[in-house]
């Protein structure tokens, strides 16, 4: 008997944070919902970086959401994915764009947005947004929720 969970190589099993990105395993399962527009919400409020230059953390609220199509992505591969920045160099608008266009190329999403809320670095917050494009008619999408820094309290 088949599960919808077999293959998965990460799930129920200790799992070290990859090396690099790069070399992180993103897993997906099918989406039990197929054909029901409805958005699925990351939020990671502790996501760290590094400088590529100098070396210093750099931290951010990332928001994704997406409307799944035939597959939704797993969790615990996504945490060790995110949590591979952690020692990767790469500037803000670079490790946001990567991590949406990794996660599109995986699910091939009905719809896919981020946020990077990025802390200030030099007295200055940047905040990168993308999407793959309008979502699909009638689909409810809420605000993202991050206010503008003020402390992001």
């Amino acid at each position: 008997m088949t599960t919808p969970y077999e293959g998965l190589t990460q799930l129920g099993h200790l799992s070290a944070v990859p090396a690099s990105p790069a070399a992180a395993v993103l897993e997906r399962v099918a989406n039990p919902h197929a054909g029901a527009d409805y958005v699925v919400r990351f939020a990671v409020p502790e996501f760290t970086t590094l400088c590529p230059i100098t070396g210093q953390p750099d931290f951010a609220h990332l928001v994704i959401d997406y409307i799944p199509a035939a597959w939704i992505v797993e969790s615990k591969s996504l945490k060790l994915y995110l949590s591979a920045f952690r020692s990767h160099g790469t500037f803000h608008e670079t490790c946001t764009l990567d991590v949406a266009k990794r996660l599109v190329a995986l699910l091939e999403p009905a719809w896919l947005r981020i946020g990077g809320y990025w802390y200030p670095r030099g007295g200055m917050p940047i905040d990168i947004f993308w999407q793959t494009g309008a979502p699909p008619a009638g689909a409810w999408i809420p605000e993202q929720g991050v206010a503008p820094y003020r402390g992001r309290g």
